[in-house]
């Protein structure tokens, strides 16, 4: 099947599951090969920047094979995962508390966790701002998200060097490795992130505050943290 990222709703969300489906037996260890062991680091970072209370509840939207989950549970938090791809889910193994489902539509009910996670799901999302509205849904006031997503580096010389190395090197190394038609979506999915200026706007509106958003891992990536109002 050939996949097109910017194919539209339900047809392209049909099409990441199944590619996610296909990857996910070397999906970890592939992704901590291309960013050089730095992404369990991001997480770790990201579930210390909630600042919730040991024992809270923290969803986890987009979970994968598990990897934000088990950095909640050092950090001491209960959680929950979700993610639409059964095969990601199976390869995290029968460990984790997880549950087949779509970001947008959470079997949650309103106001019922503490905080929310989401790493590098966001661009797979068919409508990001919905995915911040459905977080203000479920979370109480003064609950707080964590969000990891791919970005780019702000210092020219950097953006150049990271351009090269994730639209070229990322899609060869991915696709000798895992799935060339996988590892070239990835890459390219990075274009159908709303930009800064327009995710704070997104996250804001949804019914968050404290918006603050910071580059991590020399700006390959990108953390947003908000509190429900």
């Amino acid at each position: 099947m050939e996949f097109d990222p910017l194919a539209p709703g339900p047809a392209r969300d049909r099409a990441v599951r199944q590619m996610f489906d296909r990857i996910a037996r070397r999906y970890d260890r592939v992704n901590s090969l291309l960013t050089f062991g730095m992404d369990r680091g991001w997480r770790r970072r990201a579930a210390a920047s909630l600042g919730l209370a040991p024992g809270s509840l923290v969803l986890d939207v987009g979970c994968g094979t598990g990897g934000f989950l088990r950095e909640l549970e050092a950090a001491g938090y209960r959680y929950v995962g979700f993610d639409i791809s059964e095969g990601m889910l199976r390869a995290g193994g029968p460990g984790p508390r997880v549950a087949l489902a779509d970001g947008l539509r959470l079997p949650v009910p309103d106001a019922a966790a503490d905080g929310a996670t989401c790493g590098f799901a966001l661009r797979n999302v068919i409508d990001p701002a919905a995915l911040f509205i459905e977080l203000a849904r479920v979370l109480r006031p003064g609950g707080r998200f964590a969000l990891l997503e791919v970005a780019e580096p702000s210092w020219q010389p950097a953006r150049l060097i990271h351009h090269v190395y994730f639209h070229r090197v990322v899609p060869a190394v991915g696709g000798a490795l895992s799935d060339r038609q996988a590892y070239r979506y990835l890459p390219a999915s990075s274009s159908l992130l709303p930009p800064p200026v327009r995710l704070e706007a997104m996250v804001l509106d949804a019914g968050f505050t404290h918006y603050c958003r910071s580059l991590v891992g020399l700006g390959a990536a990108q953390l947003l943290v908000a509190t429900r109002a």
